[in-house]
């Protein structure tokens, strides 16, 4: 992968938008996407996200949009208006949800002039397993109920998902190489396990097929971000020379 378009998606889920903004001017764009998700927009709102294009990176909106068609789409158009690279919506708002929301997005860009950015779905979040789809009624299992919901947003003309890693091999062999597979969950060796139920190490997480690797605490809560952020890095081009 060129370092023009970097694996890592580093997460600055802070609720200080001075320490999100610290980090960032340390962070290379050549390294690193950027991730701007609920806590931190909620907090300081649109202009960090303009800040962040501005200085050059890739940024991704995740803010999981699940409403009615209509909301989404419009909540869309704005995530557009601020030249993010990536935004996306829960696949579970159904098909007219999924559609409004590209349509959104393309007329969007078009009617500004410039390439629009990829639209994802989010299918069953890394924090949930088994036992948690079925105490809220969804039919499982997690690798099913992905496969299932990433199919749905690809019907809907959707550039790819947000997975698991552990569930890129069949959402891969289901959708296609051309489909986006972006998977948090990552945690490189020796890292705690926090919140998440289902958990890969980067390496794996690329083996398993994941074009991008969204990374928070790893990084931004490491005694030296920059180093961390390098050794992940390092260990991904290492793989890319040597595959298993």
């Amino acid at each position: 992968m060129p370092a023009a378009d970097p694996r890592v998606i580093v997460a600055l889920d802070f609720a200080h938008p001075a320490r999100a903004l610290a980090l960032m001017d340390r962070l290379d764009p050549a390294q690193c996407a950027l991730k701007v998700g609920k806590e931190m927009f909620v907090v300081a709102g649109p202009e960090p996200v303009r800040w962040m294009v501005e200085r050059g990176f890739r940024v991704f909106l995740d803010l999981k949009f699940h409403d009615i068609p209509n909301t989404v789409a419009q909540a869309c158009a704005a995530a557009t208006r601020l030249g993010v690279w990536m935004l996306n919506v829960h696949a579970a708002g159904g098909q007219a949800m999924l559609e409004a929301a590209r349509q959104a997005v393309a007329q969007t860009a078009a009617e500004r002039g410039r390439p629009r950015p990829w639209l994802i779905a989010v299918t069953v979040l890394t924090s949930l397993d088994d036992a948690d789809l079925a105490a809220v009624g969804m039919a499982g299992p997690t690798a099913a109920a992905a496969r299932r919901l990433a199919l749905l947003a690809q019907a809907a003309g959707l550039d790819g998902v947000v997975c698991s890693a552990q569930e890129a091999v069949p959402l891969r062999a289901a959708c296609g190489a051309a489909f986006k597979l972006v998977t948090p969950g990552i945690r490189p060796r020796g890292s705690a396990r926090d919140d998440q139920a289902r958990i890969i190490t980067p390496e794996a997480a690329i083996a398993n097929g994941a074009d991008y690797l969204v990374i928070g605490r790893p990084i931004t809560q490491a005694p030296d971000p920059l180093a961390a952020l390098a050794a992940i890095n390092a260990s991904l081009a290492n793989l890319q020379r040597n595959p298993q």
